[in-house]
C-alpha cells in the first residue's frame, strides 16, 4: 500500500517529476489529487470545485479543464500556478468531459438539459451545444480523428453520435442498460461501450454505426480504458470491485483484477504499461501493471474518486 509521503518529499517530488502525471477528480473532497506515476506516489492536491467529476488536461499540459456539477460550470485551472484561473458556465449538473485531438474543443455532458456543450479553449467560451436524444447524458468522448462525438446516456439505452463539423446528432445507436464508459480502438474503427445495469459490453461499427458484438462482463460494468495498442480492454466492474480484460482479437475477457471498492472511471499512462482505476469507496486509485495483470499499488487519494485523467 502507498501512503501519504512527509512534507518534504511531497514537494521536492512536485518540482521534479519522473513520469507522467494522473490527475484524479474527487468529488468528495472537492480537489484534483496529482500522482507521479514513475513513483505512485500524490505529489500534491488543487482545489477543483464543490463536486469535480469529469476532467481533461490541455495537449501542452498548462491547464486542467474540470466539470464542477453543483456549481453547473467548467473549472478551468492554471497548472503551473496551482490555481483556478477561470470558470464558464455549462448548464445543470455537468458529468463527464471529452477533448478534440487538437485542443481546441472541451465537450461537457449536460445532463438536465440533455445536451453536449462545446467549449472553443481559443477563446475560453461556450460556443454552442448539441442536444440529444438520450436522456441524461454522461460521458463525452471524441473519435482519435475528432471527426465523432460518442455520448452515452444514463436512462437512454442507446449512445448518441455527434458529428462535429454539422454541430448536430446524425445517429443513435441502440445498447443495454444504462451506458457509461467509452473507448474507441487506436484507428478510430471501433468503439466499446460498456452497459451498467446490464453487465455487457457493446462494439460499435464505426462505419456504420451498429453493433458489430456484444458480451457479457463483469457484474455493474462502468469504465472503458483501451490500450494503445488496440489488443486489449479494460473494463471497470462496480458490482464486484474487479477489472476485467478483454482480448479484442478473439473477443474473450482473459482476465479478472482485484481492485478497491466500487471502480469507476481509469486511465492508462501513454506507454500502457499502467493502468490507473478510481475507486470511490475505498477512496484510492488502483494502480494495474498491464503486463502482468497484477495490481501493484494502492494510492490513497481524496474521498470519493471518480474518474483519472493522465497527460
Amino acid at each position: 500500500m502507498r501512503h501519504a509521503l512527509p512534507t518534504l518529499t511531497l514537494l521536492a517530488a512536485a518540482v521534479a517529476h519522473a513520469g507522467p502525471l494522473a490527475y484524479v477528480s474527487n468529488e468528495g473532497s472537492g480537489t484534483l489529487s496529482v500522482i507521479d506515476t514513475a513513483t505512485d506516489a500524490v505529489i500534491y492536491e488543487l482545489p477543483a470545485g464543490a463536486k469535480p467529476r469529469g476532467a481533461v488536461i490541455s495537449p501542452d499540459g498548462r491547464r486542467a479543464y474540470v466539470s464542477d456539477q453543483p456549481g453547473n460550470r467548467l473549472v478551468v485551472i492554471d497548472l503551473a500556478a496551482r490555481r483556478q484561473a477561470g470558470e464558464i458556465p455549462l448548464g445543470e449538473s455537468p458529468e463527464g468531459l471529452g477533448q478534440s485531438p487538437d485542443g481546441r474543443w472541451v465537450v461537457a455532458a449536460v445532463e438536465e438539459a440533455n445536451e453536449i456543450v462545446f467549449v472553443d479553449t481559443r477563446t475560453m467560451a461556450r460556443s454552442f451545444a448539441v442536444k440529444v436524444r438520450g436522456k441524461n447524458p454522461e460521458h463525452a468522448v471524441f473519435s482519435p480523428d475528432g471527426r465523432w462525438v460518442l455520448v452515452s446516456a444514463e436512462e437512454g439505452s442507446a449512445v448518441d453520435v455527434i458529428d462535429v463539423d454539422k454541430r448536430s446528432q446524425v445517429a443513435q445507436i441502440p445498447v443495454g442498460t444504462r451506458p457509461r464508459g467509452i473507448g474507441f480502438s487506436p484507428d478510430g474503427r471501433r468503439a466499446f461501450v460498456a452497459a451498467e445495469m446490464s453487465s455487457e459490453i457493446y462494439v460499435i461499427n464505426m462505419q456504420t454505426f451498429t453493433v458489430q458484438d456484444k458480451l457479457m462482463a463483469g457484474p455493474k460494468s462502468n469504465g472503458i480504458s483501451v490500450h494503445p495498442d488496440g489488443r486489449r480492454v479494460f473494463i471497470s466492474n462496480g458490482g464486484d470491485a474487479t477489472v476485467s480484460v478483454l482480448d479484442v482479437e478473439r473477443m474473450a475477457l482473459v482476465a479478472t483484477i482485484p481492485v478497491g471498492q466500487r471502480p469507476w472511471n481509469m486511465a492508462l499512462t501513454p506507454d500502457g504499461r499502467k493502468l490507473y482505476v478510481a475507486c470511490g469507496r475505498s477512496g484510492a486509485v488502483s494502480v494495474i501493471d498491464t503486463e502482468t495483470l497484477q495490481r501493484v499499488a494502492e494510492v490513497v487519494v481524496g474521498k470519493l474518486p471518480w474518474g483519472v485523467v493522465i497527460r
